[in-house]
């Protein structure tokens, strides 16, 4: 063996010694890793984000004017309970709006005695006593809520009790029967607006998640 080789033998020995020693060192590293300064870069890139507590409350400026009664009265009642969210209220009144109204028409006043006031119940009672004395039959359908908004709030320090007030402009089709089967009032065709504002109430913070509609106008 010629003295050349030797010497390339040696030296590629040496080279794989070298490699072996670097792995252990620093280890192996697999797949794409950016250098340490574009990586904390990426991560720093932006101002830093804060939440800060007092701020405005988007959900109540969705559906009132800012520093205004109702506004101030809605920051109340999340004061007085934490679970209450103004448009989670309005989801529920526009289905209470619709079983009230139903069952108003029909005279079917027990399923919402519950969600009445002692006024509004007989108030809507005495109209459904009317009707039955007279031999009048109500067949309605209802059609939807073609408008709804949140038309006043207010909180009662000294009770916890909220109010709100809604206005609903809903659509439904009404025919009034009289005993002989004659259409007296109304049309199976006939699409009838129905425009309303109701006020609910309820202690805020109290175990009875229940809204009751405490009275009505237009």
């Amino acid at each position: 063996m010629n003295s050349p080789f030797v010497s390339l033998l040696v030296l590629a020995g040496i080279a794989v010694f070298l490699i072996l020693r670097l792995r252990n060192v620093l280890g192996e590293r697999e797949g794409f890793e950016p250098p340490r300064e574009v990586s904390d870069t990426l991560h720093r890139r932006g101002p830093a984000l804060e939440v800060i507590e007092g701020g405005p409350d988007q959900d109540i400026l969705d559906h009132a004017e800012e520093g205004s009664d109702t506004a101030i009265a809605l920051a109340k009642f999340k004061s007085a309970d934490s679970q209450f969210g103004v448009s989670d209220f309005l989801q529920g009144a526009r289905g209470a709006y619709e079983m009230i109204l139903m069952a108003f028409e029909k005279g079917e006043m027990a399923t919402i005695l519950p969600y009445l006031s002692e006024d509004v119940y007989e108030s809507f009672a005495q109209v459904v006593d009317g009707r039955e004395e007279q031999g009048l039959t109500v067949e309605a359908e209802f059609i939807g809520v073609r408008e709804m908004a949140l038309q006043s709030a207010s909180f009662d320090e000294a009770t916890g009790e909220g109010e709100l007030s809604v206005k609903f402009i809903g659509e439904m089709t009404s025919v009034v029967w009289d005993r002989a089967g004659e259409i007296v009032e109304g049309s199976e065709s006939q699409i009838k607006r129905q425009k309303d504002v109701w006020t609910f109430a309820r202690v805020m913070g109290s175990d009875d998640p229940n809204w009751r509609l405490v009275a009505t106008g237009e």
